[in-house]
């Protein structure tokens, strides 16, 4: 069991950078594939970025390649989604999930675990 809790959303004007971190407790998260999605309103949930297990590997959602960055710290159990030149589109809740699956990373179906998640606003 792996229970995930989201922080650093807020609001912040266009062109501004937020870090989120996804705190992790429970076994094993060095063991997990971590993402970050997002829903935006009346949106459904859609994949941002994530990052394998031994963080060798990442990947991105087309819109914030180039303006994200996921990190991992396993010392600390925590997942960073660093977010730079934000857009007004970027407006969400952004949510943490872990899994044990590395194949994709981009599908939802791959994460067993989700955080509460944490609102990012974007004001133009």
């Amino acid at each position: 069991q792996v229970q995930l809790v989201e922080s650093g959303g807020g609001l912040v004007q266009a062109g501004g950078s937020l870090r989120l971190s996804c705190a992790a407790s429970g076994r094993s998260f060095s063991s997990y594939a971590m993402g970050w999605f997002r829903q935006g309103p009346g949106k459904e949930r859609e994949f941002v970025a994530a990052i394998s297990w031994s963080g060798d590997r990442t990947r991105y959602a087309d819109s914030v390649k180039g303006r994200f960055t996921i990190s991992r710290d396993s010392a600390r159990n925590t997942v960073y989604l660093q977010m730079n030149s934000l857009k007004p589109e970027d407006t969400a809740v952004y949510y943490c999930a872990a899994g044990l699956s590395s194949y994709s990373m981009a599908n939802r179906d791959e994460y067993s675990y989700w955080g509460q998640g944490t609102q990012v606003t974007v004001s133009s």
